[in-house]
Protein backbone atom coordinates (compact mmCIF):
# COMPACT_ATOMS: atom_id res chain seq x y z
CA UNK A 1 0.00 0.00 0.00
CA UNK A 2 1.40 3.64 -0.72
CA UNK A 3 -0.44 6.81 -0.65
CA UNK A 4 0.15 9.24 -3.49
CA UNK A 5 2.33 11.69 -2.97
CA UNK A 6 -0.52 14.24 -3.65
CA UNK A 7 -1.70 13.48 0.41
CA UNK A 8 2.45 14.88 1.20
CA UNK A 9 1.89 17.79 -0.91
CA UNK A 10 -1.64 18.34 -0.06
CA UNK A 11 -1.22 17.51 4.35
CA UNK A 12 2.08 20.34 3.91
CA UNK A 13 0.30 23.04 1.55
CA UNK A 14 -2.76 23.11 3.97
CA UNK A 15 -0.55 24.11 7.20
CA UNK A 16 0.39 26.92 5.22
CA UNK A 17 -3.22 28.26 4.60
CA UNK A 18 -3.48 27.84 8.56
CA UNK A 19 -2.45 31.71 9.24
CA UNK A 20 -3.43 33.65 6.54
CA UNK A 21 -5.84 36.09 7.61
CA UNK A 22 -9.44 35.19 7.35
CA UNK A 23 -9.88 37.47 4.07
CA UNK A 24 -6.86 36.50 2.49
CA UNK A 25 -6.19 33.74 0.44
CA UNK A 26 -2.72 31.86 -0.77
CA UNK A 27 -2.79 30.98 -5.01
CA UNK A 28 -1.26 27.95 -6.70
CA UNK A 29 1.50 29.79 -7.74
CA UNK A 30 3.14 30.86 -4.64
CA UNK A 31 2.40 27.10 -3.14
CA UNK A 32 4.01 25.47 -5.98
CA UNK A 33 7.01 27.19 -6.28
CA UNK A 34 7.29 26.46 -2.16
CA UNK A 35 6.97 23.20 -2.32
CA UNK A 36 9.06 23.11 -5.86
CA UNK A 37 5.96 20.81 -7.43
CA UNK A 38 4.38 22.08 -10.97
CA UNK A 39 1.08 24.24 -10.93
CA UNK A 40 -1.13 21.33 -12.70
CA UNK A 41 -0.14 18.75 -10.27
CA UNK A 42 -1.00 21.11 -7.33
CA UNK A 43 -3.76 22.16 -8.88
CA UNK A 44 -5.29 18.71 -9.15
CA UNK A 45 -4.37 18.35 -5.23
CA UNK A 46 -6.26 21.60 -4.59
CA UNK A 47 -9.50 20.82 -7.19
CA UNK A 48 -10.14 17.49 -5.13
CA UNK A 49 -9.45 19.26 -1.89
CA UNK A 50 -12.01 21.96 -2.92
CA UNK A 51 -14.43 19.02 -4.21
CA UNK A 52 -13.98 17.23 -0.17
CA UNK A 53 -14.88 20.73 1.65
CA UNK A 54 -11.63 20.93 2.80
CA UNK A 55 -10.40 24.18 1.54
CA UNK A 56 -12.62 26.70 -0.66
CA UNK A 57 -11.07 28.39 -3.92
CA UNK A 58 -11.80 32.19 -4.69
CA UNK A 59 -11.43 33.01 -8.35
CA UNK A 60 -9.74 35.74 -9.82
CA UNK A 61 -6.97 37.90 -10.25
CA UNK A 62 -6.28 38.35 -6.00
CA UNK A 63 -7.84 34.64 -5.88
CA UNK A 64 -6.46 31.19 -4.56
CA UNK A 65 -7.62 29.56 -1.32
CA UNK A 66 -8.31 29.14 2.04
CA UNK A 67 -8.97 26.49 4.63
CA UNK A 68 -12.77 25.62 4.27
CA UNK A 69 -13.19 25.27 7.82
CA UNK A 70 -11.26 25.23 10.61
CA UNK A 71 -8.00 23.29 10.96
CA UNK A 72 -8.92 21.29 14.22
CA UNK A 73 -12.00 19.98 12.08
CA UNK A 74 -9.84 19.00 9.02
CA UNK A 75 -7.98 15.70 9.83
CA UNK A 76 -4.96 13.59 7.89
CA UNK A 77 -7.59 10.92 6.69
CA UNK A 78 -10.10 14.02 5.71
CA UNK A 79 -6.89 14.60 3.47
CA UNK A 80 -6.19 10.86 2.32
CA UNK A 81 -9.52 10.48 1.44
CA UNK A 82 -10.41 13.55 -0.76
CA UNK A 83 -6.56 12.91 -2.50
CA UNK A 84 -6.69 9.42 -2.87
CA UNK A 85 -10.85 8.31 -3.05
CA UNK A 86 -12.98 6.44 -0.62
CA UNK A 87 -12.18 3.02 -2.07
CA UNK A 88 -11.24 0.11 0.69
CA UNK A 89 -7.46 -0.47 0.06
CA UNK A 90 -7.68 -4.60 0.65
CA UNK A 91 -10.09 -5.85 -2.66
CA UNK A 92 -10.99 -9.13 -1.76
CA UNK A 93 -11.73 -11.32 -4.73
CA UNK A 94 -13.53 -13.94 -2.39
CA UNK A 95 -10.81 -16.34 -3.83
CA UNK A 96 -11.59 -18.70 -1.38
CA UNK A 97 -14.49 -19.71 -3.30
CA UNK A 98 -12.09 -20.78 -6.30
CA UNK A 99 -10.13 -23.44 -4.48
CA UNK A 100 -10.07 -26.79 -5.31
CA UNK A 101 -12.09 -28.33 -3.01
CA UNK A 102 -15.26 -25.58 -3.53
CA UNK A 103 -15.82 -28.00 -7.00
CA UNK A 104 -17.42 -30.37 -4.17
CA UNK A 105 -21.16 -28.71 -3.79
CA UNK A 106 -21.30 -29.56 -0.26
CA UNK A 107 -17.54 -27.87 0.69
CA UNK A 108 -18.44 -24.62 -1.69
CA UNK A 109 -21.68 -23.95 0.45
CA UNK A 110 -20.69 -23.67 3.52
CA UNK A 111 -17.28 -21.77 2.39
CA UNK A 112 -19.17 -19.55 0.51
CA UNK A 113 -21.58 -19.11 3.48
CA UNK A 114 -18.58 -17.82 5.85
CA UNK A 115 -16.72 -14.58 5.48
CA UNK A 116 -13.10 -14.54 4.25
CA UNK A 117 -10.95 -14.32 6.98
CA UNK A 118 -8.31 -12.25 5.86
CA UNK A 119 -10.58 -9.87 3.97
CA UNK A 120 -12.03 -9.37 7.98
CA UNK A 121 -8.03 -8.81 9.04
CA UNK A 122 -7.57 -6.32 6.35
CA UNK A 123 -10.73 -4.90 6.71
CA UNK A 124 -9.81 -4.67 10.56
CA UNK A 125 -6.47 -3.39 9.93
CA UNK A 126 -7.41 -0.25 7.64
CA UNK A 127 -10.05 0.86 10.01
CA UNK A 128 -7.72 0.99 12.80
CA UNK A 129 -5.62 3.57 10.24
CA UNK A 130 -8.74 5.25 9.61
CA UNK A 131 -8.66 5.79 13.54
CA UNK A 132 -5.21 6.94 13.95
CA UNK A 133 -5.07 9.25 10.78
CA UNK A 134 -8.62 10.84 11.95
CA UNK A 135 -7.18 11.44 15.00
CA UNK A 136 -4.46 13.69 14.18
CA UNK A 137 -5.37 17.35 13.00
CA UNK A 138 -4.12 20.30 11.06
CA UNK A 139 -3.95 21.88 14.28
CA UNK A 140 -1.99 19.04 15.80
CA UNK A 141 0.42 18.85 13.07
CA UNK A 142 0.91 22.88 13.32
CA UNK A 143 1.75 22.12 16.63
CA UNK A 144 3.63 19.63 15.79
CA UNK A 145 5.98 21.49 13.40
CA UNK A 146 6.39 23.91 16.26
CA UNK A 147 7.88 21.74 18.23
CA UNK A 148 10.41 20.01 15.73
CA UNK A 149 11.25 22.87 13.03
CA UNK A 150 13.37 25.79 14.23
CA UNK A 151 11.39 28.79 14.70
CA UNK A 152 13.13 30.90 12.29
CA UNK A 153 11.93 28.07 9.65
CA UNK A 154 8.67 28.51 10.88
CA UNK A 155 8.90 32.39 10.35
CA UNK A 156 10.49 32.11 7.16
CA UNK A 157 7.76 30.47 5.97
CA UNK A 158 5.19 32.21 7.15
CA UNK A 159 6.80 35.14 5.84
CA UNK A 160 7.22 33.79 2.23
CA UNK A 161 3.06 33.49 2.23
CA UNK A 162 2.54 37.04 3.77
CA UNK A 163 4.58 38.58 1.25
CA UNK A 164 2.66 36.71 -1.46
CA UNK A 165 0.24 38.61 -3.60
CA UNK A 166 -2.84 37.34 -2.84
CA UNK A 167 -2.52 37.84 1.03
Amino acid sequence: MQYSIGVEYGLHCLVYLIDIPPDSTIGIKELSAFQGVSETYLSKIFSKLTKAGIVSSVPGVKGGYKLAKSPAEISFWDVVEAVEGATPIFQCKNIKNNSYLCRDEDYAACSQASSCVINLTMLEAEDSMRKVLRNKTLTWLNEELDRVLTPQSRKDTREYFANSSNV
